[in-house]
C-alpha cells in the first residue's frame, strides 16, 4: 500500500463491516435469487434508491490535510452504518485543497476543499439502512464550521 501514497491513496483495507462482499466469487456466482436485494428505502410512501446529501461547509478548518480528511470521512462512514470500500485524495498545490472520495458499498462520500476560502464541498449519497444524516456531527467535529448548507435529495425515486 505504501506505494500507492504517492498518488494520493491514503487508505488501507476495506471496512471490517462488510458482509456480502466477504464471499468468494465462486459464492457469489452460487447465491439464489432470493438472497439478492435492490437496497431500496421505503419511507414516508415513498420508495428511492438513496439519501444524497450536498453539505457546504463554510468557516471550515482543517481542509488541506488529506490524510486527516481521510480519517474523518471514513468515521462519518461507519457512524452512519456504511461499508467502506477504499478511499483516494488528492492534495493541490499550492493552495493547498484536497479532492477525494470514500468508496462504500452504498456509495460514497466525496470532498472538494478550498482552505483558502474556509469552504469544503462535501457529497454523501448512501442507499440501504445507512443514515448519511449521522455523518454531520462527525463532519461539524472534524471541519469546526461556522456554517453548514445542506440539501437533501432522494435519489431514485421509484413513481
Amino acid at each position: 500500500m505504501n506505494a500507492l501514497t504517492p498518488l494520493g491513496m491514503v487508505s488501507d483495507l476495506p471496512s471490517d463491516n462488510q458482509h456480502i462482499l466477504d464471499r468468494t466469487p465462486a459464492e457469489a456466482v452460487m447465491s439464489t435469487e432470493d438472497e439478492r436485494t435492490d437496497y431500496f428505502i421505503r419511507r414516508d410512501g415513498m420508495v428511492f434508491a438513496g439519501t444524497h446529501l450536498l453539505v457546504d461547509l463554510w468557516g471550515a478548518t482543517n481542509l488541506d490535510n488529506p490524510e486527516g480528511i481521510d480519517i474523518a470521512l471514513r468515521e462519518a462512514a461507519i457512524v452512519a452504518g456504511a461499508t467502506i470500500l477504499h478511499s483516494h485524495f488528492h492534495h493541490f498545490t499550492p493552495n493547498g485543497g484536497v479532492s477525494g472520495v470514500v468508496v462504500l458499498a452504498e456509495s460514497h462520500i466525496s470532498i472538494h476543499s478550498w482552505p483558502e476560502r474556509n469552504f469544503a464541498a462535501v457529497d454523501i449519497f448512501m442507499c440501504g439502512e445507512c443514515d448519511p444524516n449521522r455523518s454531520i456531527p462527525i463532519l461539524e467535529k472534524a471541519f469546526k464550521p461556522s456554517r453548514i448548507d445542506r440539501i437533501e435529495q432522494r435519489r431514485g425515486r421509484v413513481i
